[in-house]
């Protein structure tokens, strides 16, 4: 059927009335008052704010900034020094991550696709965002990443939420309400964080001078969702005098004792504890790399800055791992805990993220893939199975996560790798074992010999400690 052409010229139609048949508006009461159930009623009405095209607009531009924010708090690992939001950073990362994965989901199904949704970039959210990142102290970066971008994301979804149509596009209201879930308890924590730090002597009124400074430049590109109106960008910005440039060093808060000249913890500690080879040193050992994982969030959560762009699947990857790795941090903390010791008695070990900090990343990524986590998997098994013979349930409870971890990590980490490097497996763990090497030579955790070799897979895992 041929529609009329449209006449653009014309006055507006009238409205099409409704055309019933004979009885059967009449029919169709009946059968109603003859229908037994009063089931609930849908009050939700057509009608919205957005077409199908200004909602993907701003999808988009949603999903760039989760896209970012993922990035953003990647890049800051490995210099906050404190614990808990070192922790709670690598959470984070994951929870931006999600939120991008969900929208982009979303902008597929309306007429994007992956490669394109990928390949969007916005140059004025980049400058807000390594403005940001310009951060003095890992405050002034919470005040940032939440207090200002993070609670004017939630503010856009939860008015996007209430603007677009409540009927045609519901799928676009239960990704915004899902990303929420994490927003809420994300941001809440965050304004904690913030009132500890200036409880603990971070200035307050530095913190608000920031905070406005970014609300201002956020302003100066539209808001979060770029329609707003656009105000003046205030000046100076610091990446006009320096451009942001992630941290090279691991940082610790001061209740850690800390050291990164050896992998063993006998001989970082001084003392010996129990028997080398007995159960209950390979018990605390395997419970103090737990905590120590520390170090991988800095790691993962780096990876996730420092290959930015090359590919949305393995960024997520890397994310989730991220988490996982807080997760273990976590766990470790605990298991300490729960095993009588206070864990800022037990010394950190900054090995492996002062070797693997200023490393290129596809090196830094075999060295935690190849032989950290393929190490763990070799031993595992039989720690998992001594510690159930022993009746030891906390150890064997912790252990049997852990295994399950580590083998999605090493599955997932080989198409990480691909996109890091075109290397082949043979050359790449070469070249880490020779950067490795060196590093652990210019720490002091071997001696430099004339004709020193190449430390081992084995040697490096024994030595970095994973």
């Amino acid at each position: 059927m041929k529609l009329p052409e449209e006449n653009h010229g014309a006055a507006a139609p009238s409205p099409i009335t409704p055309h019933s048949l004979a009885g059967q508006r009449e029919a169709a009461a009946e059968r109603r008052a003859r229908y037994p159930y009063r089931f609930p009623t849908d009050r939700r009405q057509l009608g919205g704010k957005f077409t199908v095209k200004e909602n993907s607009r701003r999808l988009l531009r949603f999903f760039y900034l989760e896209r970012r924010l993922m990035h953003a708090l990647g890049s800051w690992t490995l210099s906050i020094p404190e614990y808990e939001v070192k922790l709670e950073t690598g959470r984070h990362i994951f929870y931006h991550a999600d939120a991008a994965r969900f929208l982009r989901e979303r902008l597929t199904e309306q007429e994007m696709r992956p490669p394109a949704v990928d390949a969007h970039r916005d140059a004025e959210i980049d400058r807000f965002i390594d403005e940001m990142l310009s951060a003095q102290s890992a405050a002034e970066l919470l005040v940032g990443v939440h207090q200002v971008l993070g609670r004017a994301l939630a503010t856009a979804y939860r008015h996007h939420i209430d603007d677009t149509d409540q009927v045609t596009d519901v799928p676009t209201i239960r990704c915004l309400r899902r990303i929420l879930t994490d927003y809420e308890p994300m941001l809440e924590w965050a304004d904690a964080a913030v009132e500890a730090y200036v409880a603990g002597g971070e200035e307050e009124a530095g913190l608000a001078t920031w905070r406005w400074h970014l609300t201002r430049l956020l302003a100066a590109i539209g808001g979060v969702t770029g329609a707003d109106p656009r105000g003046e960008a205030p000046a100076p910005l610091r990446i006009d005098t320096k451009p942001y440039e992630r941290g090279t060093v691991p940082l610790r808060d001061v209740r850690f004792d800390t050291f990164r000249h050896t992998g063993d913890y006998e001989k970082a500690d001084g003392a010996t504890r129990y028997d080398k080879d007995s159960y209950e040193a390979l018990r605390l050992r395997f419970i103090r790399t737990q905590r120590d994982e520390v170090d991988a969030i800095e790691a993962f959560g780096t990876f996730v800055w420092d290959i930015r762009f090359k590919d949305f699947n393995a960024e997520y990857d890397l994310a989730r791992i991220t988490w996982d790795e807080a997760r273990h941090t976590e766990i470790g903390h605990r298991a300490m805990l729960a095993s009588g010791y206070d864990p800022y008695e037990l010394r950190n070990r900054l090995t492996s993220s002062t070797c693997r900090g200023p490393m290129e990343p596809a090196y830094a990524m075999a060295e935690i893939n190849l032989f950290g986590e393929v190490g763990v998997l070799k031993t595992i098994n039989e720690l998992i199975d001594t510690a159930a013979a022993r009746n030891d349930e906390l150890l064997r409870h912790i252990s049997d996560y852990i295994r399950a971890d580590e083998r999605t990590h090493v599955r997932k980490g080989t198409r990480i790798i691909e996109v890091m490097t075109q290397l082949d497996a043979k050359s790449l763990e070469l070249r880490t074992r020779e950067l490795f090497t060196e590093c652990l030579v210019s720490l002091g955790a071997i001696k430099k010999e004339i004709d020193m070799q190449t430390l081992s897979r084995e040697e490096i895992e024994h030595l970095v400690g994973e």
